[in-house]
């Protein structure tokens, strides 16, 4: 009766087990405004209401892997087979001498380089992306080319709808995989910025560093010598020296950066920070009880 009503009941997906679930649990996606315009981008598509149940997919943990790599995504997503769906999409990537005029603009911004290797992307880049006549973000759904395995005919499903979701939080992490979707490593443009006069260094950070600790969980390379790790001068002697709870907590796992497509309840970086501050005072406590016994 369902078939030649023409009315098709919405299919109940598999528990996925181990899944990639959406840190954001109800509202929009993505914290920074790059993330919400690759939103924004997808949604202007009118792709009807599959974006909501594919919200649904991601905010459960349906799907199951996804890689980036260069101008192209593929996924796996948990749905009501057992066997999972194949989710493919190609992104249109711009031409080396787009990337080279790109690049020439951006060397004249010193000040949105070194954002950019601080883990940040300042809103304006969008203008320079227009004044090299390209655009940041893809510009016609026909820059988008998906597919997936499951039988649904729509183009985007909701398979393919959940991974554009969990592929916006993923921008928040690492703002250079919007442009690796464009055809560009973060390596890539740094080389063709390096290549350009005086862009070896911008505002006195070499290109190559890492940028400082921040709130954002980027960190700058950790001294290898353990003297120095510990904040250990040279010629201690053996001594204790000044003990203290660390200026940075987690510094270790902060200069790793945010993991990709966490699969825990919570954000790793905030739960471990609480941790290490529990550590380091227990530590505390317990060296001053020793140096007093």
């Amino acid at each position: 009766m369902a078939w030649y009503s023409g009315y098709f009941p919405p299919s109940k997906p598999r528990e996925a087990k181990g899944g990639i679930k959406a840190q954001s649990k109800r509202g929009s996606f993505g914290e920074n405004w790059w993330a919400k315009r690759w939103i924004e981008v997808i949604s202007g598509f009118n792709l009807g209401a599959r974006l909501t149940r594919g919200r649904s997919y991601a905010r459960s943990g349906q799907v199951l892997s996804v890689d980036i790599g260069v101008g192209a995504i593929s996924a796996k997503v948990q749905g009501s087979r057992a066997k999972p769906y194949a989710v493919t999409m190609r992104v249109k990537t711009l031409a080396p001498a787009e990337w080279s005029k790109v690049a020439g603009a951006l060397s004249q911004e010193a000040g949105y380089v070194a954002a950019l290797l601080a883990g940040q992307m300042p809103e304006a880049l969008e203008s320079v992306f227009k004044k090299a006549k390209v655009s940041l973000f893809p510009s016609r759904y026909e820059d988008l080319v998906t597919e997936c395995s499951c039988p649904d005919w729509s183009n985007p499903c909701k398979h393919i709808a959940a991974v554009y979701f969990l592929v916006a939080e993923e921008f928040d992490r690492d703002p250079f995989l919007l442009f690796k979707l464009r055809g560009m490593t973060r390596d890539g443009l740094v080389e063709m910025l390096q290549a350009g006069e005086d862009a070896a260094e911008v505002q006195g950070v070499r290109l190559d560093s890492q940028s400082p600790i921040g709130s954002k969980g980027k960190g700058e390379a950790l001294p290898v010598d353990p003297l120095a790790f510990w904040g250990q001068g040279e010629g201690v002697d053996g001594t204790w020296g000044e003990i203290a709870v660390p200026v940075v907590s987690a510094s270790l796992p902060k200069s790793l950066g945010a993991f990709p497509f966490w699969r825990g309840q919570e954000d790793f970086l905030s739960a471990f920070d609480a941790w290490y501050d529990l550590a380091a005072q227990k530590g505390l406590e317990i060296v001053l009880d020793e140096g007093r016994s």
